[in-house]
């Protein structure tokens, strides 16, 4: 048995449909405990993600799809996107992507605008892989990075 339960969905590469993958997100994300900011910072993150597909990944006359998977485990959520509409082995494509790095992907940077910056600053980990069209992996901790749980927190009054 898998340590988590995983939700596929495609949706056309057309911006009308990025707020529903939007709101899918939220739904999960809502479902495993996250706080409304937490949410809130998933949305723009996977908005992002899903944007720049819908905009770079199919020419103007081509039909397309994005494939959105979410990982939902106990402690994270995991979110894949990936334009080329095809859908993917989670587990085997989670072991491909690797992490995001700006020399390799000043052309997707450029693309994606301030979308790489803002996937980075509000997701706990980035990573992105080029076959075949592009993949986004993305993680958000429950709580806080990973990690945070062994920060003493002090409240000043």
């Amino acid at each position: 048995m898998q340590p988590y339960d995983y939700i596929e969905i495609r949706v056309p590469a057309k911006a009308q449909y990025i707020g529903v993958a939007r709101l899918t997100i939220s739904g999960l994300a809502s479902r495993l405990g996250f706080t409304y900011d937490e949410i809130e910072d998933l949305k723009i993150a996977s908005s992002e993600a899903i944007t720049n597909a819908v905009q770079h990944a199919y020419k103007d006359d081509e039909e397309g799809e994005v494939v959105v998977g979410c990982a939902l485990y106990e402690e994270k959520l995991e979110i894949m996107v990936a334009d080329r509409g095809k859908s993917f082995n989670f587990e085997e494509t989670k072991k491909l992507v690797g992490p995001y790095n700006e020399k390799e992907e000043v052309q997707f940077l450029r693309e994606g605008g301030l979308g790489l910056y803002l996937m980075e600053t509000l997701m706990d980990d980035v990573k992105v892989h080029h076959e075949e069209g592009v993949t986004v992996f993305m993680t958000k901790y429950l709580g806080g990075e990973r990690g945070d749980e062994d920060v003493e927190r002090t409240i000043s009054s």
